[in-house]
Order: structure tokens, then sequence, then C-alpha cells
């Protein structure tokens, strides 16, 4: 019997992201996984290396990875549909629900309990989950910037609310990260190999 797990994720690339909005770049559902994997383990890092925290980077990486793999089959519905109101979110959570068993469905039987924690669901820890989804808006806010530098003004709004939530999450990782690190993606290719 064949199993269409990675078949299945391999088609991440084919789900478009930021689909209300005029882009200079198309982005993916896996190359926003891939980001966020990236930004997340960084801000584990972060946490560990520079504040001391008890934060494993892997772990954090694991969970950013595959933290929209559900939308390989509910597609990705844009931010300001899915929280338009709590009913339509509420059914939102439940079709992510489905969607997460259709997709453990389509492992193979010995590797089930691999991938059941990461299919649609957070990490056990809550100091975790709040990286990952820092990491997740942190991906969505870099996109802005990108944007923007690009000259494209349709994401001033999306931009302005990424940088509010991201700051909204009180997180020093976040704030170290922004000082650091976010102000290298407005510059141009010539202008990063400058310094």
């Amino acid at each position: 019997m064949p199993y269409h797990f990675l078949a299945y994720l391999y088609r991440l690339q084919f789900i478009e992201r930021w689909s209300l909005m005029r882009k200079t770049t198309e982005e993916n559902v896996a190359e926003h996984s891939f980001h966020t994997a990236l930004l997340a383990h960084l801000l584990a890092s972060i946490s560990r290396h520079v504040f001391g925290n008890d934060v494993n980077p892997e772990e954090a990486a694991t969970y950013a990875l595959f933290h929209d793999a559900t939308e390989v089959i509910t597609g990705d519905i844009p931010t300001p549909i899915k929280h338009h109101n709590p009913n339509i979110l509420s059914n939102f959570r439940q079709i992510e629900s489905l969607a997460a068993n259709q997709l453990l469905s389509t492992v193979p039987e010995p590797l089930r309990d691999v991938y059941r924690p990461l299919l649609g669901r957070k990490p056990a820890s809550p100091e975790l989950a709040k990286l990952v989804k820092a990491a997740d808006v942190l991906d969505a806010y870099l996109k802005c910037v990108s944007e923007m530098s690009a000259g494209n003004r349709e994401f001033a709004t999306a931009r302005r609310q990424m940088e509010e939530k991201l700051h909204s999450f009180g997180l020093p990782e976040v704030e170290w990260f922004l000082e650091r690190l976010a102000p290298s993606f407005e510059r141009t290719i010539d202008e990063l190999s400058e310094d």
C-alpha cells in the first residue's frame, strides 16, 4: 500500500500565500515553512544563548517546519478572512483538525507517533509554542519589509500590523532580532556586501 504523506508535503510549493495582495515576489507555503523553521531555530538559539533559557532550537525548527502542513489540504486562508469573526476562526480550527487527521492517515503506521504531534498541533511547551508563533509572524513581517523595500506600498498596513503583533508577544528574543537582524532585509545585495 502506498503512503502519500511526502507527496502531499511536496505539494505545499503550489499553495500560494498573500493571495489578496499585489506582490513583487510570489511566495508559497513551502517557502514560508522553510523560512519559519529558520526563524524559529534562530529565535530559540537567541533564547538559549543570549538570554540563558532552556529552549531546544532543533525542536522549535521541527515544529515550525510542519506548522502549516495542513494547508496542503485546506489551502492558505488569508488572515483577514480567518480572523474576521470568532465563528469563522472556530470553524477553521475544526477544519484544520480534520485536515491534520487526514494528513496523518497518509503516514506509514510505524511513523505516525512521530508525526502526530507535529501536524496541526502546538508544541507541549508554552514557551516553545510562543517562539514558533513569533517566528511565523516574523516571516510575514520580513515579507512585508521586503515588499516595501521593493517599492510595493500594498504591504504598508500589513507591515505595521505584523510589527505590532511582534511587539505584543513581549519576547526579548524578538526584540533582539528586530534590532540586530531585521534591518538587513531593507538593504540591497550590494549594500549587504559593503560591510
